[in-house]
């Protein structure tokens, strides 16, 4: 099961950036797509977001879409939610919540 509780600040290979609402395994697997060459690099931006209902149901919408990669996996999957769905409303909620962007 996946509880988030940081964001952090993807950088792909192409040099366009995201930001990735997870918790510290994704970041470490982040770090590894990084040495791996997947992702050209990551920095946590925020540590311990506050516990919200926004967090609570993308939190829901992740545990229903994506499991945590394997240390030996071979290419990045971006957690991002689907665009124009609640999940995309809640994301930006927690974005905007812990002033970011």
């Amino acid at each position: 099961m996946i509880t988030i509780d940081l964001i952090q600040e993807i950088t792909r290979i192409d040099g366009t950036t995201y930001f990735d609402i997870s918790n510290m395994v994704m970041n470490g697997r982040a770090e590894l797509a990084a040495i791996h060459g997947l992702i050209k690099q990551v920095r946590i931006i925020q540590l311990n977001i506050p516990r919200s209902t926004a967090v609570a149901a993308y939190e829901d919408y992740l545990n229903a879409h994506f499991t945590l990669p394997p240390e030996n996996f071979t290419e990045w999957q971006e957690w991002l939610p689907e665009v124009g769905t609640q999940s995309e409303t809640e994301y930006h909620t927690i974005i905007r919540e812990n002033h970011i962007g």
